[in-house]
């Protein structure tokens, strides 16, 4: 299965997490790292607190979503990551974005992620692996993108 994970931090050493979390993603059983995103600077999304730092991941893996999401969920409480209070700043914030072409309603897991086609600290690294990606019921990343133009979102050096 093709999988897409996006990254966030705002607490902490950002950078560093950012890339920890993708040798953590490395090492998860009968997956494989295809590519990464290059890390984009973001204001965070109906909440406060500092930047984030955002990347996204493309994963080849043979775990089925709710298994996946259960590794990114692992990962992420060993980086920190509390749940405090809808949209709480973060050490670490992986979220699955797709899932092949499936689609997914549970109450633990929905992808394709609900708000990804809104959000340009997604789309922009979704982008810089493959714009052409389709987004099951929405369309490809590319035609989102201006969508998202006003939204501060920018290439950290």
């Amino acid at each position: 299965m093709d999988a897409w994970i996006g990254l966030g931090a705002n607490l902490g050493e950002r950078r560093a997490t950012i890339e920890a979390a993708l040798d953590a993603l490395r090492t998860l059983p009968r997956t494989r790292l295809v590519a990464r995103s290059r890390l984009w600077a973001s204001a965070p999304v109906d909440a406060g607190g500092p930047d984030y730092l955002n990347a996204v991941a493309r994963l080849d893996t043979l775990l089925e979503p709710h298994a996946l999401l259960t590794a990114l969920q692992a990962i992420e409480a060993r980086f920190g990551r509390e749940r405090a209070y809808r949209n709480a700043p973060r050490t670490l914030d992986l979220d699955l974005l797709l899932a092949g072409d499936t689609a997914i309603d549970t109450p633990s897991l929905v992808v394709p992620h609900p708000r990804l086609h809104e959000r340009a600290f997604v789309l922009r690294p979704m982008a810089d692996i493959d714009a052409d990606i389709v987004v099951p019921g929405r369309g490809a990343v590319r035609q989102w993108l201006a969508h998202v133009a006003d939204q501060r979102c920018v290439p950290w050096p």
